[in-house]
């Protein structure tokens, strides 16, 4: 299974435009600030075939479960509630999250060893 290669504990490096992409979401100032600088650590472990990802941060903590391809509800670090689908891409980890005809795509990939990479939120 290739997402073995992304179980353990992470920390995010990066995480492009995310200012601008809570702004779009409605997320007020002080927020966006405190989301900003958090660099939350990132849990991901399995069960059989379920997939859990725990965002870890003096900020918010969240936690999904999921299998990859299939879609799932999903209330996010911001209350909104989305129909999630996780696949697995070259080597990346696609979150796409629709609601209310909006969507985004986050995009986690391994950078080395320890790091975990959450760009390319669009």
């Amino acid at each position: 299974m290739a997402v073995a290669l992304f179980l353990g504990t992470w920390k995010l490096v990066s995480s492009e435009n995310f200012e601008e992409y809570m702004k779009e979401l409605g997320v007020g100032l002080a927020t966006r600030k405190l989301g900003s600088l958090a660099k939350p650590s990132v849990v991901i472990s399995t069960n059989d075939d379920i997939i859990t990802i725990k965002t870890e941060s003096t900020f918010k903590n969240t936690e999904i479960s999921f299998k990859l391809g299939e879609e799932f509800e999903e209330t996010t670090a911001d209350d909104r509630k989305t129909k999630s689908i996780i696949t697995l891409d070259n080597g990346a980890l696609i979150h796409v999250q629709k609601w209310d005809g909006k969507e985004t795509t986050i995009k986690r990939k391994l950078v080395d060893s320890n790091d975990l990479c959450g760009g390319g939120v669009t």
